[in-house]
């Protein structure tokens, strides 16, 4: 299966991002985390976070690039990436 994927340099895209398990809560449970990976990742690939949404399972989040950068999918590797080796 090939994914459509949008390509707008400055563009504001919206996602979801689950956890692999769905009955765990470690989103809520590591916020901490998340904020300070988050944080991280911004400093060293800016972008503004127009809305997010935290559940147990899973986010939603609104996201606007900078006017010359459409490559959304390296920060959510460094975000997932960052997560994951924190937790215990």
């Amino acid at each position: 299966m090939r994914y459509q994927r949008a390509d707008v340099a400055g563009g504001t895209y919206f996602f979801t991002i689950n956890l692999a398990e769905r009955k765990r809560t470690l989103l809520l449970d590591h916020v901490d985390v998340l904020r300070e990976v988050l944080k991280g990742v911004k400093l060293a690939h800016p972008f503004h976070v127009d809305a997010m949404v935290l559940l147990p399972d899973h986010l939603h989040a609104l996201w606007t690039l900078p006017g010359d950068d459409r490559d959304y999918p390296k920060r959510w590797m460094l975000i997932k990436a960052g997560f994951s080796r924190q937790l215990p």
